[in-house]
């Protein structure tokens, strides 16, 4: 199956016939289908829910931080960790949300 990874395109939301229609490899966790890394926005997406994941061992988490590490390296984007646990700990986005109250 060919790559659907679109590295400099704008995001789109991936309906399920563009799902289907991506490799496995495309995605974080390709057993479950779960994450896909088929552009920036993606990769931004699978960084920022990776602990949110659920179902998935701590092998297939390995792998998973593998595949968005090797993405997120291609697509120019700032992932300074350098395990999986390490994911989740802090914001990668501004988001007010994520302020702390002063």
């Amino acid at each position: 199956m060919a790559s659907t990874r679109k590295s400099h395109e704008k995001h789109h939301t991936l309906s399920a016939e563009d799902r289907k229609k991506m490799s496995d490899s495309t995605y974080a966790f390709p057993n479950e289908r779960k994450e896909p890394l088929n552009d920036a926005s993606h990769v931004r997406n699978a960084i920022a829910r990776f602990d949110q994941v659920k179902g998935v061992s701590d092998s297939e988490r390995e792998q998973a931080f593998k595949r968005i590490k090797a993405a997120a390296k291609k697509d120019g984007i700032d992932m300074p960790e350098t395990n999986w646990k390490e994911l989740g700990k802090k914001p990668h986005t501004r988001n007010a949300a994520h302020k702390k109250a002063s």
